[in-house]
């Protein structure tokens, strides 16, 4: 009962948009229907508005923005779609400063202004959370000012809709693929990857993932499946497989994971969403990528960080994997105390979390 009860509340209990700039509390009333923060379908409808106990502050002037997209793109009544990899239909420019990848999946690229095709650039992959959509994720991270300001390759896609209608990626055997598409986003993601790799020089050593919750525990996926692709990774809210073996990583590859304490939805200790389902804790997730990549089992503490503006002082521990490890490999767990499975981030978060990337390309 407990496991069907956090599934369904995967879906219902994180509808209010939390992201806010730092103190501003100015748009507490204003909701968004779709966050991407949950797993699991639902037998019940939920409509924006619906409170919740996890919190949801937005930026001033911002939520309509996401209210819009996620009446559009939250409520269709599409049903799976298949897995398609990048690249079935012909390439497609947009605006100044973008690029359409995906073929029939499409997916927009933020390219930096006047990038020179030949010069070697990174990428950053950001993957939502069940049930929203890339623009949304974004909306969350703000990640594209700093890829304005870093000047990297930057691409956010869809998953493919479920039976009810919510955007899901295949990751493990506990998220999200709840419905039996099978759909192959491995091969999606990495065709994402080599097509935009056609029309600008992605840098090999500086791939980087991120995601939140579902998106997560595709970033893990990734990870595992295509370590020699990925040099570095993060996941908030997310888990790797619970069987190591599941997770066939030949190279050696940086794992950040991030967890709030207060994670009703995707539990920091571990759990199911259902019985058999099960994920493991948010420990266990970062130790399983510090055995693969020959590291040591006993992290060191590092200096703790402000990426939670709704909890006061800086509340999120830090604890690195990072001795003895193979080139190219490390593994670091990012606690947030108090934190939910929306967490209210901080300006601080989108800085760190690439500064953390960032500092582990492939040797």
């Amino acid at each position: 009962m407990n496991a069907l009860f956090r599934a369904l509340s995967l879906v219902v209990a994180p509808l209010l948009l939390p992201f806010a700039c730092s103190g501003d509390s100015s748009s507490t009333s204003e909701t968004a229907s779709e966050t991407g923060s949950s797993e699991g379908p639902s037998s019940t409808s939920a409509s924006a508005g619906e409170s919740t106990s996890e919190g949801a502050t937005t930026t001033a002037g911002s939520t309509s923005e996401a209210t819009s997209d996620s009446a559009t793109e939250g409520t269709t009544s599409e049903g799976a779609t298949e897995g398609t990899t990048a690249g079935t239909t012909e390439t497609t420019t947009g605006g100044d400063g973008e690029l359409i990848v995906g073929g029939d999946r499409p997916a927009k690229v933020y390219v930096p202004p006047g990038l020179d095709p030949k010069e070697p650039t990174p990428l950053v992959v950001l993957l939502h959370g069940y049930g929203a959509s890339g623009e949304i994720q974004e909306f969350v991270f703000k990640l594209q000012p700093e890829a304005e300001a870093r000047r990297f390759l930057y691409v956010y896609p869809d998953g493919t809709y479920d039976a009810e209608g919510k955007r899901f990626w295949n990751a493990t055997n506990a998220c999200c693929d709840f419905f039996g598409s099978q759909v192959d986003d491995v091969a999606y993601l990495s065709g994402l990857v080599a097509e935009i790799g056609e029309h600008y020089a992605v840098d090999p050593q500086r791939v980087f993932f991120l995601g939140h919750s579902n998106g997560g525990f595709m970033t893990h996926r990734m990870a595992c499946e295509r370590s020699e692709l990925i040099a570095a990774g993060a996941s908030l809210a997310g888990a790797v497989w619970s069987d190591p073996q599941e997770c066939p990583a030949k190279a050696p590859v940086s794992v950040l994971q991030i967890h709030g304490t207060a994670d009703t939805t995707v539990l920091y200790e571990g759990g199911e969403f259902f019985p058999g389902y099960d994920y493991p804790g948010a420990l266990t997730t970062t130790q399983t990528w510090a055995a693969k990549n020959g590291c040591a089992l006993t992290g060191t503490p590092g200096e703790a960080l402000d990426l939670e503006w709704q909890i006061g002082g800086a509340e999120t521990s830090v604890e690195r994997f990072d001795t003895g490890c193979a080139p190219g490999g490390a593994a670091e767990l990012w606690t947030i105390a108090g934190g939910a499975h929306v967490p209210a981030l901080s300006e601080e978060f989108p800085v760190a979390v690439l500064d953390w990337l960032f500092d582990h390309p492939k040797p």
